[in-house]
Order: C-alpha cells, then structure tokens, then sequence
C-alpha cells in the first residue's frame, strides 16, 4: 500500500494543472471567502445593531465573539472528523450549518437568538478551514500546491470586497436601519450556493486510499488524471486484480495526542502558535474596523447612523483592497521567498502599521491624522496578507501526512479561532475602558510575539 501511494503521489504531483482541478480549488474556497464576507458584513451591521437593541460594549464583544467561538469548535472537531469521515461530507455539511446560522441570524429578535446564530455560522466556517485547506493539498500537483493554497486564503478578502460592495449598495438604495438582516441573511445564500455546486465534486483520493478504499481512489485519480487511466488502475490493482481491494486494510485516523509526540511537537507549535497570535489581530482589527475608523478617523461624520455606517463602510472597504493586493503579492511571494521568511516580514510589519496608528492618534489636529491612519491600516492589511495571513493557513496541511494533515489542520484552526474569540471579545472592552491606544498596542504586542515564535520555530519547516 506504501508503494502504490508514493506511486499515485508521484503521479498527481508530476501531472500539470488540469481545469477540473482548478474547479475544485474554485469549491474549496467557500469557507475562506464566507469567513470575510461574515467578518466585513457584521463588522458593518454592528452600528445598526447596537442602534436597534441598545447593546452595552461587553454585548457587542460577545456578539462579535460568537462568531469565533463557533469557528473554535468547528475547526477541532472539524479537521479529526474529516480524516474519519472524508472530505466531502464535511465540505457539505458545514454548508449546511452555515445556512441554519445565517437565518437564525437574520431573524434575531435580541442578542441572544444573534449570539446563537453566529455561533452556527462560526461552527460552519471553522469546520471548513481545515477540511478545505487539506482537500486542496490533495487533489493539487506539487508545482500549483503552494500558489493556490495562498490563493485561497486570499478569498477571504474577496468575501470582504464582496460584502463591501453588497453592504453599501442597500445601505444607499434601501436605506433601512433593518438592513443588517439582509446583511446576514446573503450570507446563508452564498453557502447554499456552495453546497449544491459541491454536490458534484469527488473525494480526496489520498484520503480514499489512506482508508484502504483503493477502487473510489482509482476513480478520484482518474477524474483528475485521465490521460493516466491505465496506470492508476494498474497500481490499485482495480485492472484485472480487483480482490486486492478488499484485502487492503483502512488506516485508523491517530488522536490528538500524537500532534504534540517527539516527532510532531514542535511542528504543531509552529503551525498553531503564530495563527493564534495573528488571529488575535486580524479578527480584532478586522471585525471592528468600521468602529475603529469612527472613533480615530470619521467621528465627525454628519447624519444618522447610517449615514455613519455608510461612511465606515467606504473606509473600511478601501482599506481592505489591500488585503486583496496583500494576498497577490503573497501569492507570488511566498513560493519565491518561502513561508517562513515571508511570516516573519509579515509580523513584524503588522507591529509597525499598528505603531503608525498610535502616532496618528496623538495627532488627532493634525492633518497629518487622516493620511496616517490610512497609511497604518494599509500596511497592517497589505503585510499581514502577505505573510502569516496567507502562510499559516498553508503549514498544516504542507507539513503533516495524509492520515494527520486534517486533524492538525482542525488543531491549529481551532487555536487560531481561540486567539480570534480573544481579540473581538477584547477589544471592544479595551477600547470602552482605555481607549483606541490600548487596543493598537496589544495588536502591536501580539504581533511582535508572533515573529519571535516564527523565527524560533522556523527551522521545522525545510521550504
């Protein structure tokens, strides 16, 4: 069995992009684009939201960290469940969950039926970052698999360009304090989208064959490499030996604990650690951007609420087109110069763009104020995408084996959530209690921290 997986793996690494292989990139990246669509579109709905159920700060913290604390409990149960169950039941259930989440949400009579409505829809997300990101470096050849794992974290900035566009073309057209029900409701078509366009798509062959399904693996070979028909048959033994199958026995998915044994450990520090640390800043800064930018850039803004939101809204859309140029210079960037290297650039100039914002903040009568909160955000959003935003999605599923790649996918996705739950449950009560300073300085802070993990475990990736 050793032999015919280092076979067909050879094969499919050898074999050159095929367009049924970019469709099923273009499937796997529903999670990724559904994270930042959810995290702009209630980043945005947020002000109506308070407006309509008059929420304390710590409500708005726990609403915001909902969504993470869902995502927490997906991505662990998501990444052990799919190397038991499969890929793609996992890729349509969490679909499904997503949907159920998005209209209990949009029809939340209190923060409660919202609390629990975004909850689902982080259980959905959560579940499909590992179960996704480990499909692709599947189903992928060796020479696309780096390049297209970056770009599909970079759908993230997609989904938050999407809702830009979507959240500001109601508030200018319908203009309804109730708008952010629409917000949230789109969300659940988008997944349901997704779901039935999945419907068609096969499951990892590698996850077949680990499992000892050799005949399914043959023909998910065959569908991504049929000019190699004959050989893929001739190694599973399907063609004229077709007993062999049955006798192949399934390899039992390991536990958790062999992530942290000798051989694993400090592998496992790299690939969570420095996702936690940048979660803690990009779902802070990132969920809450239009508060942020009301409060230190447009706090003078005329009108109501959502004349407010409106002008938050094109700031912060603005601000994350940078995340999407971060994500192609990352795209090109890190196969070139390596992951490591590009996550500790990454890091270090995420603490700088926070810095800048602290200065801006001193010179609120400046009219330097302005330009540098921009010029703060931008290399906030623009680094960090090319680097640990787009890096640390990536390491799991590259430096784990097939038979651990989405457990520990699940493990470092769901660490990373838990530093997400930390940063939008924090930050608002930070910013309550201490200011928009307080909170640029954590980000700072963690930021630093994180480049020190990566150079200091940096060694246990070779590329």
């Amino acid at each position: 069995m050793a032999e015919a997986t280092a076979r067909l793996t050879s094969l499919l690494d050898e074999s050159p992009l095929k367009a049924i292989q970019r469709w099923l990139w273009v499937l796997s990246t529903g999670g990724t684009l559904l994270d930042g669509f959810v995290i702009f579109a209630l980043g945005v709905a947020m002000p109506l939201i308070i407006a309509e159920f008059h929420l304390r700060p710590d409500v708005v913290g726990l609403i915001g960290a909902a969504l993470v604390l869902g995502a927490v409990f997906g991505a662990g149960i998501g990444g052990p469940v799919a190397d038991r169950l499969g890929r793609k039941r996992l890729m349509l259930a969490d679909m499904i969950i997503i949907c159920a989440g998005a209209a209990t949400s949009a029809r939340a009579n209190g923060p409660t039926m919202l609390f629990v409505g975004q909850f689902l829809v982080g259980v959905g997300v959560g579940i499909d970052f590992p179960v996704s990101s480990s499909y692709i470096s599947e189903v992928l050849p060796k020479r696309s698999r780096a390049r297209l794992m970056v770009a599909t974290i970079a759908c993230q900035s997609v989904g938050m360009l999407l809702a830009a566009a979507i959240t500001l073309l109601l508030l200018k057209n319908v203009g309804s304090a109730q708008n952010w029900r629409l917000f949230l409701a789109i969300e659940g078509a988008i997944a349901l989208l997704f779901f039935l366009l999945r419907l068609s798509e096969s499951d990892s062959p590698h996850w077949l064959m680990a499992r000892g399904k050799f005949a399914e693996a043959a023909q998910a070979f065959i569908r991504i490499m049929p000019e190699q028909r004959e050989a893929v048959l001739q190694i599973t033994g399907v063609a004229g030996n077709k007993s062999l199958v049955g006798l192949v026995a399934p390899t039992k998915p390991p536990g958790l604990a062999i992530l942290f044994s000798r051989p694993y450990r400090a592998r496992t520090v790299l690939v969570s650690v420095p996702w936690f640390l940048m979660d803690i800043a990009t779902y802070g800064v990132g969920l809450f951007t239009p508060i942020i930018l009301g409060a230190i850039a447009i706090s003078g803004e005329a009108g109501g609420v959502i004349t407010r939101d409106m002008a938050a809204a094109r700031g912060s859309a603005a601000i994350d087109l940078f995340l999407l140029f971060g994500f192609l210079l990352g795209i090109w960037a890190v196969p070139r110069f390596g992951r490591i290297r590009m996550q500790a650039i990454g890091f270090g100039c995420m603490a700088v763009g926070m810095l800048v914002l602290m200065i801006a903040v001193r010179l609120s009568s400046s009219s330097l104020h302005i330009p540098l909160v921009f010029a703060g955000f931008i290399v906030f959003n623009l680094l960090m995408n090319v680097g640990p935003n787009a890096t640390t999605f990536t390491l799991a599923p590259l430096l784990f084996p097939t038979q651990l790649r989405a457990t520990a996918s699940g493990f470092a996705a769901s660490v990373a959530k838990i530093g997400a739950t930390l940063g939008v449950f924090v930050l608002p009560i930070l910013k309550g209690k201490f200011g928009v300073p307080a909170v640029l300085g954590m980000v700072a802070a963690v930021s630093v921290l994180g480049l020190i993990v990566t150079l200091v475990f940096g060694r246990e990736d070779t590329k």
